[in-house]
Order: structure tokens, then C-alpha cells, then sequence
């Protein structure tokens, strides 16, 4: 039996290359949810940082900047364009190099604060969807359902080399170490590391395509959801 609720909230947390954001996408639009990339968020931070010659040790430059930055979403297709101040930042902030300063900017307490406002306002008073590392532990703690979507590393760093080489000369070798090593920050940050929640639904996505994990998740929301059901089941 379904939850008849009038909005809801569904995370979807994971390590780096688990495919949280294109799955995060595809059930939104399926079900014509909101969707908020909160890591998108942070790396536009780091963007800005590193744009503004910002010292992520200088917490007085790094509150004023937080203070002034303005970071918004628009949805073109499939993709998930993302823009920072003003400027279009979709591609630049998906770089290995961008993967850690991001990894080091979302362990900054004040950075987390000053976003946590931001990522519940845009969910507020409607159904969303919410990728992250801690959107389900620390963002959305009462989300109607939370998935924790997971991989190996060698099937995460195969995924996000297919994504980047389209643009710069990487190799395996090298975004699978930095996998490691943004998975190795991302769980032992003090601040909300990476875990999962403990009501959350693991889904491994090693030996699964795109379509079989969102049909997993799908039909986890036609048996939480009374509401989505019609929706669900014809899309």
C-alpha cells in the first residue's frame, strides 16, 4: 500500500561515478519532479573560488564570496546546465581537477551551511529529486525515500572516463585514482561525510544499465507513492 502525499522528496546518494545524476534526471522527468544536483553546487563554489583567486583557508574571503554567489540550474533536454554567476559552467566543472577542489570545498563547514538554506528552499512546497553524498543524511533526514546507489570502482571509473574523454586526454588509470582518492575524503570528512542513511534502499549499479536502475527506483516509488502510480505507469 502506497503513501497518498501531495509532494514528496526522493534522495539519491553515492560515491563519485555511481551514475547518481543521470539516474537523478531520468526520474525526473519521468515523473516531472524537481531536481537539485547538490554537488553541482558545491563544484560551482570551487569554480567560483578558483575563478576569484579565492584561498579556501581564508574564511573571510570564502564567506564573502559565499555571500555574493549566485548558482542556477536550467534544464535543456537531458542535460542539466548549471550556471554561476551569471556564466554557463556545465562542462568546467566536471574536470578530475575540479572533482577534488570540490571534494576539499564540501568539507568546509561554512560552505555546507551556506548551501543547506539554498537546496531545501528549492524543494520547498513540491515533489523532488536530490542527488548527493548527504542529501538523505543530512539535507532531506525526513525524505519519503531514500536510495543509496552504489558501484565499484572499476565500473565508476569506466563511467566517468567515458564522460570526460569526449573533451580532454585522461586516461583509466588516473580517474580511477581519483575516484579513490574523493572517495577516501568524502568519508572521512568530519562535516557530513559519506554514509549511508540507515533507511535508505542500497542499489549496486556495477552490473546494471541505466534503464534497469531507474526501474528499480521506479518501482519502489509505485509501491511508496499512491500518487505517482498513474504517472509511473504511463510514462
Amino acid at each position: 500500500m502506497g503513501i497518498a502525499k501531495k509532494n514528496f522528496i526522493i534522495t539519491v546518494d553515492g560515491p563519485s561515478g555511481a551514475g547518481k545524476s543521470t539516474i537523478s534526471k531520468k526520474i525526473a522527468a519521468r515523473l516531472k519532479l524537481i531536481y537539485i544536483d547538490t554537488g553541482a553546487m558545491y563544484r560551482a563554489v570551487a569554480w567560483a573560488a578558483r575563478e576569484q583567486g579565492v584561498e579556501l583557508a581564508d574564511t573571510s574571503a570564502l564567506e564573502q564570496l559565499l555571500q555574493n554567489i549566485k548558482i542556477r540550474f536550467q534544464a535543456a533536454g537531458e542535460k542539466n546546465l548549471v550556471f554561476c554567476n551569471h556564466q554557463e559552467i556545465t562542462t568546467a566543472i566536471r574536470t578530475p581537477q575540479m572533482d577534488k577542489l570540490a571534494s576539499a570545498v564540501s568539507a568546509i563547514p561554512i560552505v555546507r551551511k551556506a548551501l543547506l538554506p539554498l537546496q531545501r528552499e528549492v524543494a520547498k512546497g513540491c515533489s523532488a529529486i536530490i542527488d548527493g553524498r548527504d542529501a538523505g543524511t543530512v539535507i532531506f533526514p525526513q525524505a519519503d525515500l531514500k536510495i543509496y546507489l552504489d558501484a565499484d570502482i572499476s565500473a565508476r571509473a569506466r563511467r566517468r572516463l567515458k564522460d570526460q574523454s569526449e573533451s580532454r586526454a585522461i586516461d583509466l588509470k588516473s580517474v580511477t585514482q581519483a575516484i579513490a582518492d574523493r572517495d577516501a575524503a568524502d568519508s572521512s570528512r568530519s562535516h557530513a561525510p559519506l554514509r549511508m542513511a540507515d533507511d535508505a534502499i542500497l542499489i549496486d549499479s556495477t552490473e546494471l544499465t541505466i534503464d534497469e536502475v531507474c526501474e528499480k527506483i521506479m518501482e519502489l516509488v509505485r509501491t511508496r507513492f499512491e500518487i505517482c502510480s498513474d504517472e509511473a505507469d504511463n510514462e
